[in-house]
């Protein structure tokens, strides 16, 4: 077995073991990367070899030396280029920001560098995160996994694509609308969208009112996916909304999977509630929901304590919708606006980012009280569905990965006939439920279509039960991989 293809909990146990030096892992990665980067486009502003390198060594020392170490010790890491990095530029994905280097790393960061990682450079993503197809002017195209023509997903695209081709043993993302749970979908690996708390960011222009972002751990496997969450998570001070409890669980939950690969909930059987397209609400391109079915169908199957139900949702999605479109807009806009003040800056933004802030200049105070209430009331409505459920399932996308030279789908060929998309993400909008309400969510693998491209599956866990929801993850993937 090359190190490329352990796992990042077996590659972390080698290094500390010393069966592995980080130099030796290191040079693995960037051998990696040197044969795969130049095609799928996923890791951007790389250090030079030599400096990554004399990196290791140190990390080699440390070890020798006796010093403690955490999980991450000597494990390369590049880091999603919407986060601040200390030394290396962070530009997310726009010409307005070609040249910022920032003298600090964001918390998250931060945090993965105290368990000992090397961050190596950055992955790429969309202008701002917008979208859920990884392009930019400064970078270009990411590049599908599975197909180099097709889309990676985003905006978390690079560090999915970055995954699947083991040019990193762990990622990093963040999520707003699906970023890391679409791209994990399309491209085979798993995303998690953590309970809205449970890693707080920072720094943060905002931290009472932007509550539907949040970063999250991206693998190739649930034991390591549980691993980073613990890493990333925990409070902090700064932010006010930032979840107490759970590191302790996070931090023996991956040791108990590995050892234990059918470790199961607190429950005696799991009710998963199948909410498909919601009814025929949903525009589906041909064959997601049927290879969604065929993963639901194995899990029960396989598992022995599963209990799939087909369920109608409690709520009115087109409700959701425009109270969705009323916060994102308000949101965004305050993000872009401070870029903005500068009317040359316009030049330097791409359209679906001037048409966000141009929406939201249609927002006032009592639009958004009232889309509060609309959005008080779904959570309202997804705690009537776990009264019934314990997960609830969703697809990960409307729409396969598609040729990567589209900005974005502008209809959805269904059964039924053709579907006219009227905003840039509105083929995304089923990622939005568990986003608009702050509850966990996984995307798991489930499945191929006859192209060979992946799509994944949501996983939607109770209010703050990301531990239980990773174990579910877990079930699933021992069942269906």
């Amino acid at each position: 077995m090359q190190i490329i293809d352990l796992s990042a909990t077996e590659l972390s146990l080698a290094i500390r073991e010393k069966r592995l030096s980080s130099v030796e892992v290191m040079q693995a990665y960037l051998d990696r990367i040197e044969a795969q980067n130049s095609t799928y486009n996923a890791i951007i502003n790389l250090l030079d070899r030599p400096t990554l390198i004399s990196l290791a060594k140190e990390k080699d020392l440390q070890l020798s030396r006796g010093e403690p170490v955490g999980w991450m010790h000597g494990m390369p890491i590049a880091i999603k280029d919407l986060a601040l990095t200390a030394g290396i530029k962070s530009t997310m994905g726009s010409r307005l920001l070609k040249d910022f280097v920032p003298s600090v790393d964001s918390l998250m960061v931060e945090r993965i560098k105290n368990a000992g990682a090397i961050v190596i450079g950055k992955t790429n993503t969309p202008e701002f995160g917008l979208g859920s197809h990884t392009f930019n002017d400064l970078y270009g195209t990411t590049a599908n996994a599975f197909d180099p023509s097709k889309s990676a997903g985003g905006s978390s695209g690079g560090a999915a694509v970055a995954l699947a081709l083991k040019m990193l043993p762990i990622a990093d993302g963040s999520d707003f609308m699906g970023s890391l749970r679409n791209p994990a979908g399309w491209n085979n690996i798993f995303g998690m969208r953590p309970s809205h708390g449970r890693v707080p960011m920072y720094p943060a222009a905002d931290v009472y009112l932007s509550t539907m972002g949040t970063e999250g751990p991206m693998a190739r496997n649930v034991p390591d996916l549980a691993a980073l969450l613990e890493i990333q998570s925990g409070p902090d001070p700064r932010t006010p909304y930032a979840l107490q409890g759970g590191k302790d669980e996070l931090q023996n939950l991956p040791h108990l999977i590995q050892n234990n690969p059918t470790l199961q909930p607190n429950c005696n059987y799991i009710r998963v509630g199948w909410l498909a397209d919601l009814n025929g609400y949903l525009p589906m391109e041909s064959g997601v929901l049927e290879v969604c079915n065929k993963s639901l169908d194995r899990f029960e199957r396989e598992s022995k304590i599963i209990r799939v139900e087909a369920i109608a949702p409690r709520f009115d999605p087109r409700r959701i919708w425009q109270a969705w479109l009323t916060w994102r807009s308000t949101l965004i806009g305050a993000r872009l606006k401070p870029y903005l003040s500068k009317p040359d800056n316009k030049e330097l933004l791409k359209p679906e980012a001037l048409w966000e802030f141009e929406q939201s200049l249609g927002v006032d105070a009592q639009a958004l009280s009232q889309a509060s209430a609309e959005r008080t009331a779904f959570y309202q409505h997804m705690l009537e569905h776990f009264e019934h459920h314990d997960v609830l399932a969703l697809p990960v996308s409307q729409v396969w990965p598609f040729d990567k030279t589209w900005r974005w789908p502008k209809q959805i060929t269904t059964s039924r006939g053709t579907v006219a998309m009227d905003t840039y993400h509105r083929w995304m909008e089923v990622v939005i439920y568990a986003t608009f309400a702050g509850l966990p969510c996984i995307s798991v693998p489930a499945g191929f279509n006859d192209q060979g491209l992946p799509m994944g599956l949501q996983l939607i866990g109770k209010p703050q039960g990301d531990i239980e929801l990773l174990k579910i993850a877990n079930l699933f993937a021992k069942s269906i991989l």
